[in-house]
């Protein structure tokens, strides 16, 4: 874990045009949330102790300012919102964007306990064996809320698993996208601004060569840490 950690502190250094001066992380960076300040409201995350590689390179992220001016450049409605892609800060309209982040994945961390209910924060990645998380794209879950009978389908036509008790209820009441289950690192989640990745779920996207991107954009205008209030 020690030398993996390592190797993406050395990575994420090495990124061309962000400061190294504010990417060492401090004891009291652990206890601070993240807020998302967008061009639709403010989303607040909290990252998840149990995922502490994701957890590290995205608190780096933010610190050096790599969220600056993103976009969510991949939005489906009932599913999810997505950004992270450095490209995507000067793209004109009607560029298709996805393709942009560090050049290294982080090793995927799934836990049991972290699953895609509606508000969490995930990575995205390419279509990879190790199932290794982007270096910097991530989504958060919108999802839809399902009946007993549709979990059931999931469970044996899909998945081929059963999904646990307690989180079906979770994706009943709840709602989330339970498919994406141990297949994309769950990382963290929304404690406040549940109501703009709503909003944001909702605006019309394009049909084109840049499908599911915003027709008018929505941008992460800063990330910044700070001070955890109780939920």
């Amino acid at each position: 874990m020690k030398k993996i950690s390592l190797l993406l502190v050395v990575a994420l250094l090495s990124l061309s045009g962000y400061s190294q001066k504010d990417s060492t992380l401090k004891k009291k960076d652990f206890k601070k949330d993240v807020l998302l300040q967008t061009t639709m409201g403010d989303i607040v995350v909290r990252l998840s102790d149990s995922t502490p590689l994701h957890r590290d390179n995205f608190l780096k992220l933010v610190k050096i300012g790599y969220f600056d001016s993103v976009l969510f450049h991949r939005v489906i409605k009932d599913f999810m919102i997505q950004g992270g892609d450095p490209d995507s800060k000067n793209a004109p309209a009607g560029q298709p964007l996805g393709n942009g982040g560090p050049a290294y994945t982080i090793p995927a961390e799934f836990r049991q306990s972290l699953f895609h209910k509606k508000g969490v924060i995930a990575a995205a990645r390419d279509n990879n064996p190790q199932k290794a998380s982007s270096g910097s794209q991530f989504y958060i879950v919108q999802g839809k809320k399902f009946t007993e009978a549709d979990l059931e389908n999931l469970e044996n036509n899909r998945l081929k698993r059963k999904i646990p008790a307690d989180q079906k209820e979770v994706y009943k009441t709840l709602g989330g996208t339970p498919h994406l289950d141990q297949n994309y690192t769950v990382f963290g989640e929304v404690v406040k601004g549940l109501e703009v990745v709503d909003n944001i779920a909702a605006v019309e996207t394009s049909k084109a060569a840049d499908r599911d991107r915003p027709l008018q954009d929505v941008r992460i205008i800063k990330a910044k840490l700070v001070k955890r209030k109780k939920k």
